[in-house]
């Protein structure tokens, strides 16, 4: 199994020449095994993949963490919902008043987009998802509610003996500069548990944080914190803010490394790049 990382920014977009390094697309990765694909997220990272030669397949599975923009933005681009040979199965959070459809048709109709959801050609299937296990194809999915302002769901991948658990955005103790002391308190521990690779949001410097506290993103800090009391196998530092230039990120993540001493490798997410599980 391998993960390829098509968007690794939060927040929105950014085509700075200062941004290039990292990135500028919003959330998206593709988990791929064999013939056999997953997108996770439709940022605009959705937009790179090549969908002409790795999706001959009738059917694509588009699972989202949440409905904040960075991670939908992409969606209403994306090729196969416009190919009416194509079964879209669109996968995300229920938690709502209103059903996971008609908070997705705010964003893909008029006056944001010109085209209705009910309009969109391909065969479009769209699952709520609460705290459950389902399976695609050789995958098994565990969705759980992570802390994150609105319905938000981490995702733990599973395909054979290798796990991967994505939490691009997550606060996992709101108000607290460390973890609680109990497992069952901390928020998305049991998808993180062993994992063999944790893609994990880190958006501020520790400093940055404690004026954010509650914003539902951590630091590169606690990221680190949690990924060691999950015993998780590999940290992958996600959902960078647009905000900061790739020689700022770079630079707090150096300072950060020497203080930090865990047993596990810890990198920053770099767009373009495959990880093997």
């Amino acid at each position: 199994m391998k993960v390829k990382l098509h968007g690794t920014r939060g927040a929105y977009p950014t085509s700075s020449a200062n941004n290039q390094t990292y990135g500028g697309n919003t959330s998206c990765i593709e988990v791929i095994n064999g013939e056999e694909r997953i997108i996770v997220d439709a940022g605009t990272g959705i937009l790179g993949i090549d969908f002409d030669t790795f999706y001959d397949a009738d059917r694509i599975d588009i699972l989202l963490t949440h409905l904040h923009m960075d991670h939908i933005q992409g969606l209403a681009f994306c090729k196969p919902l416009f190919n009416a040979n194509k079964e879209v199965h669109i996968w995300g959070p229920g938690g709502s008043p209103e059903s996971l459809q008609a908070r997705l048709n705010r964003f893909l109709s008029p006056p944001l987009f010109p085209i209705s959801l009910r309009d969109i050609p391909s065969k479009l299937i769209i699952q709520e998802l609460p705290n459950t296990t389902f399976t695609i194809g050789n995958f098994a999915i565990t969705a759980e509610y992570i802390s994150h302002p609105g319905p938000t769901v981490g995702f733990r991948i599973q395909c054979g003996s290798k796990t991967v658990t994505y939490m691009p955005d997550h606060e996992p103790v709101i108000g607290k500069a460390h973890l609680f002391p109990e497992d069952e308190w901390v928020s998305g521990f049991k998808l993180a548990h062993r994992s063999d690779l944790l893609i994990h949001d880190s958006q501020y410097s520790k400093e940055e944080y404690m004026n954010k506290v509650g914003w539902g993103h951590g630091s590169l800090e606690i990221a680190a914190e949690f990924c060691s009391r999950a015993e998780a196998k590999h940290l992958l530092l996600f959902h960078h803010d647009p905000a900061h230039s790739d020689d700022e990120r770079t630079r707090m993540f150096e300072d950060f490394m020497k203080r930090a001493n865990y047993n596990f490798p810890i990198e920053l997410a770099v767009q373009g790049h495959e990880i093997e599980v």
